[in-house]
């Protein structure tokens, strides 16, 4: 056997097929980039901050009403089916009905559950500052859903500007009408020692 026999990275066994060691079995030579058409998963370009300069703008929660809409049209389309087919075969004609049914309730929820976002996170910000009671240094805010209903509702997390802080807050504000529906402040329990490896 010659060393062609062998793949790279591999050592040719007794029998002459390549072995291949676990070095050569998915590893990469440091100088090798990874090309844009190796990624699969990627944000949509409203999500994706990553190249965007100046103020973000969080998308609006009432895009659910789309899908729910849309939902609603295909639960039309069965119910028509389902009421035009009554001599067909009872499993096709029942699945249209049970189609229109199981569409109509999601596409409901979905028309509910695309609350307006009127607060945006600067409005948060602003909002949980006044609700903590100390001078905020740096803070940050996340949107979250909360009950059945789904309403949008920004997660503020707070900490005073002392260097380092001696306090932080978390502060929930509604998404929809600003209120604040509950904080928490407590000590800052973190060190932050520069001299900490």
């Amino acid at each position: 056997m010659n060393e062609e026999d062998a793949a790279p990275g591999g050592q040719p066994s007794e029998d002459g097929d390549p072995v291949l060691s676990a070095a050569s079995i998915g590893e990469r030579p440091d100088d090798e980039q990874i090309s844009d058409a190796e990624v699969t998963d990627q944000l949509p370009d409203d999500l994706d901050a990553s190249g965007h300069v100046g103020p973000y703008l969080f998308p609006n929660n009432n895009r659910r009403r789309i899908p729910g809409v849309l939902y609603l049209v295909i639960a039309t389309i069965c119910a028509v089916l389902w009421a035009t087919k009554a001599d067909d075969a009872a499993l096709i004609n029942d699945g249209y009905l049970a189609a229109a049914i199981g569409l109509a309730l999601l596409g409901l929820y979905h028309l509910q559950a695309g609350w307006n976002l009127a607060y945006d996170e600067q409005e948060a910000l602003v909002a949980a500052t006044g609700a903590v009671g100390f001078a905020v240094g740096h803070a940050s805010a996340a949107m979250a859903w909360r009950g059945i209903r789904s309403r949008p509702t920004w997660r503020v997390l707070v900490y005073s500007g002392e260097d380092p802080p001696d306090q932080r807050g978390l502060v929930l504000v509604d998404g929809v009408d600003g209120a604040v529906i509950a904080k928490f402040v407590e000590a800052n329990p973190e060190d932050w020692d520069e001299d900490q490896p």
